[in-house]
């Protein structure tokens, strides 16, 4: 039997997290991604969302709720799709295939993206994307650092914590994509739902290759009342930016450095990444490490009942951060 290529590094992982370190999935609190952990409440979804195929009204009614969130600019649109990993895997088709710049480290899948439909990766002139802001350093990019390409990518997985910085009215321009993630600042990861903001004849090739019904029955009832939902995402910003205060004072009073990082994720430099890392995980607390640094290490934000062992952990890290490890995880 073939086998599938095996996933590239990102957060989650719990279950190998718990092979090796014991403990149930209920046990465990999960820092190693950047998804809100105080979802937003989903509350009673329609039973005809789940029984029906999806209509044009629901679908038309969620766009509207985006355009007005994100403020879109006249002469471009929105198209929905089923997590914003599948526009990741259909965007190198939009063009045809160079030398694409993907500036990093960043979000790896859309190299993978661009590499599986031909693309060389490099410095050019021919196509750019930018993760903004940069996942996993929070690097805000300025319209003066994009030009003209034949395909410029702006994923704003992150940017809904940082509305100030969005570079949304880039959407109105040809051959330019805006990517956002629902899943992250919404804290609905398993929803599967993600958007692309730009030109109407851009979106309808997207849109042919995703085919009918990209986005369940589910996920348009839920997005369209988050969308709306202002209040919630006001509030949420505030309460975010103060847990993430609060987590930069507690990491560095055990020694780490504050490097960068959104109101959803922190990166801190260490003096040994997988140390740290393991000792976490003795208190049965996942973190993110990279395969390209020795000293990096991301946390998400915890849930806040989760503060007090996640206060006891990094409070007693002391010695174990003293000497580097021998071995390293592969």
């Amino acid at each position: 039997m073939m086998e599938l290529t095996p996933p590239r590094d990102h957060g989650g992982g719990l279950d190998a997290a718990i092979s090796r370190y014991g403990g149930t999935r209920t046990d465990w609190i999960d820092l190693s991604t950047g998804i809100n952990p105080v979802p937003y409440p989903v509350g009673d979804v329609p039973a005809d969302a789940w029984t029906a195929l999806p209509d044009a009204g629901a679908m038309t009614a969620l766009v509207a709720a985006a355009c007005k969130f994100w403020r879109v600019p006249e002469g471009a649109s929105v198209l929905a799709a089923p997590g914003a990993s599948a526009l990741i895997a259909r965007l190198p088709h939009l063009a045809q295939a160079g030398t694409v710049s993907i500036p990093g480290p960043t979000y790896n899948e859309h190299e993978a993206a661009f590499r599986a439909a031909g693309w060389q990766i490099g410095a050019t002139d021919t196509a750019q994307v930018i993760v903004h802001p940069n996942n996993p350093d929070g690097k805000i990019w300025t319209e003066a650092e994009l030009a003209g390409r034949d395909l410029t990518v702006i994923d704003e997985s992150f940017c809904d914590v940082t509305p100030g910085h969005t570079l949304i009215r880039r959407a109105a321009e040809p051959n330019t994509v805006i990517l956002k993630s629902f899943g992250k600042f919404w804290g609905l990861a398993g929803l599967r739902l993600g958007f692309a903001i730009a030109r109407p004849e851009t979106l309808q090739k997207l849109s042919d290759m995703l085919g009918p019904w990209p986005v369940s029955g589910p996920a348009l009832t839920v997005g369209t009342q988050a969308l709306n939902d202002k209040t919630w995402a006001d509030t949420t910003r505030n309460r975010l930016n103060k847990d993430a205060a609060r987590l930069d004072q507690l990491m560095t009073q055990a020694g780490a450095k504050l490097i960068g990082g959104t109101p959803l994720f922190r990166l801190y430099k260490t003096n040994d990444a997988a140390v740290w890392q393991t000792h976490l995980a003795q208190h049965q607390i996942w973190s993110r490490i990279f395969p390209y640094s020795k000293t990096w290490l991301r946390l998400g934000l915890p849930n806040p009942t989760h503060w007090p062992r996640v206060e006891t952990a990094v409070g007693t890290a002391g010695g174990a951060m003293a000497q580097p490890s021998v071995t390293r995880r592969p």
